[in-house]
């Protein structure tokens, strides 16, 4: 099944996506997206309301305002960290350096998701050094803690895209935690709707990201470092997972910041993330203040 979010009337609701004809049916008795994921670990969630078309609604993302920060996940894909070592962006790193023993796990803050079809906002005041990132998403369906990889892929209750939009300079300045430089408001794109794992051939999801019509980056979920159900594994080991955490799982090679010339983003852009079974992210990049009243210097005047 695909659950989305979406507003109609200016009220948010919940309902069961039909990709193939374009509709969408309510879901009642739900107050958001995470309480049916957190419903459906009790029953089947099923509708007889009547189908909405998909143009008749305003998408949102699926889980508009997680509950706590996002779990995400560095360097996942071989060629990725290579290009990440070799990029110099990581003090002391070899070059070539390959995969690490474990996975690099981090969080960013709640307030970076928007929906599939937003804008995103750009202020060099913030950065000079905007990058893309397409990443494999996914909702965590139960409460669990230190799960094994036999049981891990049970506590997942769907797939989803997201875009880890980052800003590479504000990402170096924090004593080589990269929190602040991905947890700027509104920034990250999800959806457009969550994909219980039945409908999916998880290993042979190919995941890309187009930027102008242009592949910038392409991999088979199967090339991950790290596959979904150890991530589960490691990410749960002595702390307690519950439904509606997100987690995304890594972004492949490709990213701006390690291209020869870098190719940073810019108002004007646009941003395609699409995977096979999952649909699309398409999104514009537009010029914003988001800086607002700040007496922190300009990250753009190199300061």
């Amino acid at each position: 099944m695909k659950f989305a979010s979406f507003y109609r009337g200016g009220a948010l609701n919940v309902g069961i996506v039909d990709a193939a004809t374009g509709r969408v049916r309510p879901v009642s008795g739900v107050a958001d997206m995470i309480d049916l994921v957190t419903r459906h670990a009790q029953s089947k969630i099923s509708s007889s309301a009547p189908e909405l078309a998909l143009s008749e609604i305003k998408l949102t993302a699926p889980i508009p305002v997680p509950r706590r920060n996002i779990f995400c996940v560095g360097k996942n894909y071989g060629e990725h960290a290579r290009e990440f070592s070799n990029s110099g962006f990581e003090a002391g790193a070899k070059k070539d350096q390959a995969i690490d023993e474990y996975p690099a796990i981090f969080s960013k803050g709640p307030n970076t998701v928007i929906g599939p079809d937003d804008d995103v906002g750009l202020d060099p005041h913030i950065s000079a050094k905007w990058d893309y990132e397409a990443e494999l998403a996914l909702v965590i369906g139960r409460r669990c803690r230190s799960v094994s990889k036999a049981e891990a892929l049970d506590c997942v209750f769907g797939y989803f895209l997201a875009n880890d939009v980052s800003q590479r300079d504000l990402q170096r300045r924090h004593g080589g935690q990269w929190l602040k430089g991905k947890s700027i408001d509104r920034t990250m794109p999800i959806g457009p709707w969550i994909v219980t794992p039945d409908e999916l051939d998880l290993p042979e999801i190919q995941l890309e990201l187009t930027l102008n019509g242009k592949v910038m980056q392409s991999a088979l979920i199967k090339q991950m470092a790290f596959p979904v159900a150890e991530l589960i594994a490691e990410l749960s080991f002595g702390m307690t997972l519950e439904p509606g955490d997100v987690l995304i799982t890594g972004t492949p090679a490709g990213v701006g910041n390690a291209r020869e010339p870098q190719v940073f983003l810019k108002p004007g852009d646009e941003m395609v993330v699409s995977a096979t079974g999952l649909g699309a992210l398409r999104n514009r990049v537009v010029a914003a203040n988001l800086h607002g009243t700040t007496d922190i210097p300009s990250m753009g005047a190199g300061t």
